[in-house]
């Protein structure tokens, strides 16, 4: 699987971003998909991810009733819709695919590129 994310960018503190994260390669509608975002000097951290089927949508805390990630498999995409964005939600955003479960981040087995993602207050 090869994973190419985009979306990112630079957007004032309440506004709304849209990551996509498109997948070539192997079969993407057997793989978990998951959003992570990396803050200079600090640890990457899961984000939010998104079941093979669907049916299990984890969030981070932080996240949680502001970004919504979905999936549309005949794209082979898997979207992360930000809103209500704050300053502290900028980062480089990474999109990863992987066949086991949503966390740690050493359970995946693919990653994006990475999308910056700035906003100001």
């Amino acid at each position: 699987v090869q994973l190419q994310a985009s979306g990112g960018g630079l957007v004032q503190a309440g506004g709304s971003l849209r990551l996509s994260c498109a997948a070539s390669g192997r079969i993407f509608s057997s793989y978990n998909m998951g959003w992570f975002r990396q803050a200079p000097g600090k640890e990457r951290e899961f984000v939010a991810g998104i079941s093979w089927s669907g049916s299990n949508i984890p969030y981070a805390d932080s996240v949680k009733g502001r970004f919504t990630i979905s999936r549309d498999n005949a794209k082979n995409t898997v979207y992360l819709q930000m809103n209500s964005l704050k300053p502290e939600d900028t980062a480089v955003y990474y999109c990863a695919a992987s066949q086991k479960g949503f966390w740690p981040a050493a359970l995946y087995d693919y990653w994006g590129q990475g999308t910056q993602v700035t906003v100001s207050s």
